[in-house]
C-alpha cells in the first residue's frame, strides 16, 4: 500500500525519534488526528513520563499525551529495534556545536546508526534537525544504500527542517507551512504525502540541500538582522539615545522596515547555532561568509557588553560586582517558556560569577536548573521564591527574559535597582535612578 493511501485511511504508522521541543508536538499532532505513534528517545525518564501520560514541556499540557495514550495512539520507547513497525521514521535530534563553532552531529549520526540495521523496504526516513547543506546527501544516503536499499524505490528519504516557535500562540505545529524536498521524485511524493497527513499547507522544493538551505536562511536572516540592531543599540547608548524609541518610530514606516529588537544575547536552539552551520560547510567551498560571522560575533559579544553595564551601575551605587548579589531575572531563553537551551542568561551568570557576583535566578517556569553540556555548575540551583524579603535583599536585579508572569509593579516596589536588557519596564513607574537599560 502506497504512503498517499495509508495517509488518506489513516493507517499510516509514525516513528518520532528525538521527544523534546520538536518531536513530541509533531507526535500529537499526528495522533490527534487519528495515526498511531511510537516516540523513540535514549532519554528513558520522558519515555517513562510519556507512557504514565505526563508532559515534560510546560506549554504541552499532559491531557493531550493522556488522551493519545488512552485512545491507543501513541506509544515510547528506548528500544530502536521497534523502528521496523512504523512506516515512516522522523528523525528530530539535537544538531548542537563544538567547543570550536563547528557542527556536532554525533545525535544525528547516533540515530542513524541505532536504525539503520532495522530498517525494511517501504519506509520512509525523514531528518528535522536543522543543519548544513548536503547532510542528508553525505550523511543518510550513504547508510541508507550500505543495507543494499535502492533510495526512490525500497527506501525513501526525505529533509524537512522543523519550524517550532515554543511559545508563539499565533504559529504553533502543523499551522505553520511544511517544507520538503526528497533524494528522488519518488521521495519526494512519499515525503508530501507522510506530511500532507496532518499539515495543511506543504511547500515542496527540488532537493534535500534546497530545504537544508532554506532553513538556514530563515534563522540566518534573523541572527543578522537581530545583530545590526545589537551593534545600534551599543552606539545609541553611547550617544544618549534610547534604541528602543528609535526602532518604534521606524517602524510607523508602512514599508521597507521590519523591527529586530536587541537584547542581552541570543538563546535557543537555531538562532544562535545555525548560521555557524553555513558558514562552516562555506569553507569547504573556500568562500569566507564575513557577514554571517560578523553579526555572530557581534550577538556573541552582547552579555559581556550586558556585565560591563551592570558594573558600571553597581559603581555608580559606590558597590563592586565583586561581593554583590545579584538576582537573574528570567533563565529561559525566550519569554513564557520553559526551555533553557542556549540561554544567554547562563553566559551573564557565568560572567557575573567570574568576577566574584554572589548569583541567584528567578523564573516562575523554571524551578530547578536541570543538567546542561555547557553549564553543569548551576545544575540543582532552584528558583528564588519572589516576595518583597528576598527581593529587597539584592544589590542588583537584572532583567534577562520577560515572562509575563513577571509581576513588574512589585519588582519596581521592592528592587534596589534593576538593569533591564529587555524594555520590560518602559511602561512602569520607578524611581529616579532606579531602573537603567543594557
Amino acid at each position: 500500500m502506497s504512503f498517499v493511501q495509508k495517509s488518506a485511511d489513516k493507517s499510516l504508522r509514525l516513528g518520532i525519534i528525538g521527544l523534546g521541543y520538536v518531536g513530541l508536538p509533531l507526535a500529537l499532532s499526528y495522533t490527534s488526528n487519528g495515526y498511531h505513534v511510537t516516540g523513540f528517545d535514549i532519554d528513558a525518564s520522558k519515555v517513562n513520563s510519556l507512557l504514565e501520560g505526563n508532559s515534560y514541556i510546560e506549554h504541552i499540557p499532559s491531557a493531550s499525551i493522556k488522551q493519545a495514550r488512552q485512545d491507543g495512539l501513541l506509544d515510547a520507547t528506548t528500544d530502536f529495534s521497534r523502528a521496523p513497525e512504523v512506516d515512516a521514521l522522523i528523525i528530530c535530534v539535537p544538531t548542537p556545536l563544538d567547543l570550536h563553532h563547528e557542527p556536532d552531529l554525533s545525535y544525528v549520526i547516533g540515530t542513524l546508526e541505532s536504525i539503520v540495521a532495522h530498517l525494511r523496504a517501504g519506509q520512509l526516513v525523514s531528518l528535522e534537525s536543522t543543519t548544513y547543506p548536503g547532510t542528508t546527501t553525505e550523511e543518510v544516503l550513504p547508510r541508507v544504500r550500505a543495507r543494499g536499499f535502492v533510495v526512490g524505490e525500497d527506501i525513501h528519504v526525505v529533509f524537512s527542517p522543523e519550524r517550532e516557535d515554543p511559545g508563539n500562540p499565533h504559529f504553533q505545529g502543523t499551522s505553520i507551512p511544511k517544507v520538503v524536498g526528497g533524494t528522488t521524485p519518488a521521495c519526494l511524493q512519499a515525503g508530501l504525502a507522510v506530511y500532507g497527513a496532518v499539515y495543511p499547507k506543504i511547500v515542496p522544493v527540488s532537493s534535500t540541500e534546497v530545504a537544508e538551505f532554506s532553513k538556514l536562511l530563515e534563522n540566518i536572516y534573523r541572527a543578522v538582522n537581530i545583530g545590526l540592531v545589537n551593534e545600534m543599540k551599543m552606539v545609541a547608548d553611547r550617544m544618549g539615545i534610547d534604541i528602543w524609541e528609535v526602532i518604534e518610530a521606524a517602524k510607523t514606516k508602512p514599508f521597507g522596515f521590519t523591527p529586530f529588537y536587541p537584547g542581552p544575547g541570543l538563546g535557543g536552539h537555531c538562532i544562535p547555532i545555525d548560521p555557524f552551520y553555513l558558514t562552516w560547510k562555506a569553507r569547504e567551498f573556500g568562500l569566507h561568509t564575513r557577514f554571517i560571522e560578523l553579526a555572530g560575533e557581534i550577538n556573541e559579544s552582547m552579555p559581556e557588553y550586558v556585565v560591563s553595564r551592570v558594573t558600571q551601575v553597581l559603581n555608580d551605587r559606590t558597590k563592586s560586582v565583586r561581593g554583590s548579589r545579584i538576582l537573574i531575572m528570567g533563565l529561559a531563553y525566550k519569554a513564557n517558556v520553559d526551555d533553557m537551551r542556549e540561554s544567554p542568561s547562563f553566559r551573564l551568570m557565568d560572567l557575573l560569577k567570574s568576577l566574584g557576583a554572589d548569583i541567584s535566578y528567578y523564573d516562575p517556569h523554571i524551578p530547578v536548573i536541570l543538567p546542561t553540556r555547557e553549564h553543569a555548575v548551576w545544575t540543582g540551583l532552584p528558583s528564588v521564591s519572589w516576595d518583597q524579603a528576598t527581593i529587597t535583599g539584592f544589590d542588583l536585579v537584572l532583567l534577562v527574559t520577560h515572562h509575563a508572569k513577571f509581576n513588574l509593579d512589585e519588582l519596581v516596589a521592592w528592587a534596589e535597582v534593576i538593569v533591564d536588557t529587555r524594555n520590560a519596564l518602559v511602561a512602569t513607574p520607578a524611581r529616579a535612578g532606579q531602573v537603567h537599560k543594557a
